[in-house]
């Protein structure tokens, strides 16, 4: 039996990577789909292979329903657009993952304010804005789902002395906006908690491997060995969009910590579970 059948679902950042991987696995499992993001079409983003027709051509040929909507979600209007569309082509949004993410590895001496401004709006302002926006309607129907995707750089490298600590790698800004993203995850769980609605924020175990990782050189390529497919944080937004609310609203986990809990994985390792989260995920 299918998890999601009759739900509507909004996912940002659809256009590759984890997003890709989420829209996918929530049509499969019978969700009608809207994947945002602001690449398109194949070769619309000068660096990174993936887009949005690509998601829905994937989606339809397995049997799913999917639309695309270009959306920067950095700006109002976009975000009020995309709520707007998927009101009127499938019905009240009952889902939304916010994964759409953007990020420059630079120190922050070097780093350039527009930039730093950019990321924030599109890393923290878009989840709130299109949470601000599916509300009332979750609200109305007395069920939903908020997931957003969140990220080890949360974690942070701790307190002096560094010595001998590997050298930072200029994620002092992308770690600074998932752990804004905890936080506001939390605190919207609490707001919305007599509505039953969950609002949780998932990373993964360990970096996964994606287009973005291999141009930032996080991971060496597609089949790096110490990489996580994005096949596990899709399973893992699945379980926190489909169980109820009151087994997880406020949670703030990772993708094997989870999935070994449910008994969906063997041996899970990584964040969460071999090493310690952020200080959210063990509130």
């Amino acid at each position: 039996m299918v998890k999601l059948d009759g739900r509507i679902a909004i996912v940002t950042g659809a256009s590759r990577g984890i997003g890709e991987e989420i829209a996918k696995l929530f049509a499969l499992e019978g969700a009608r789909v809207i994947c945002a993001a602001r690449t398109l079409k194949e070769g619309d983003h000068r660096l990174l292979p993936g887009s949005l027709s690509g998601t829905v051509s994937k989606i339809k040929d397995a049997g799913g329903t999917a639309i695309a909507v270009a959306a920067d979600v950095s700006k109002e209007e976009d975000c009020q657009r995309l709520v707007r569309t998927a009101q009127q082509t499938f019905g009240t949004v009952d889902i939304l993952v916010n994964d759409a993410a953007l990020t420059y590895y630079q120190p922050i001496i070097d780093y350039n304010v527009k930039h730093w401004v950019k990321a924030f709006a599109v890393n923290v302002h878009g989840p709130f804005m299109l949470s601000q926006l599916v509300l009332p309607g979750m609200i109305k129907l007395g069920r939903g789902a908020i997931v957003n995707i969140s990220s080890g750089s949360a974690i942070g490298p701790g307190r002096s002395p560094f010595k001998g600590a590997r050298p930072a790698n200029g994620g002092t800004m992308y770690g600074a906006t998932k752990a804004a993203l905890e936080r506001f995850t939390q605190g919207l769980a609490q707001e919305v908690a007599t509505h039953n609605i969950a609002v949780t924020a998932l990373s993964p175990s360990r970096v996964v491997a994606t287009p973005g990782t291999i141009y930032h050189k996080l991971v060496s390529g597609m089949a790096d060995q110490n990489a996580e497919p994005p096949a596990l944080m899709a399973r893992a937004a699945l379980l926190l969009a489909s169980e109820p609310a009151e087994l997880i609203n406020g949670r703030v986990t990772y993708s094997q910590q989870i999935l070994g809990e449910y008994g969906l994985l063997d041996k899970p390792t990584g964040r969460g579970v071999t090493t310690k989260g952020s200080g959210y995920s063990q509130i």
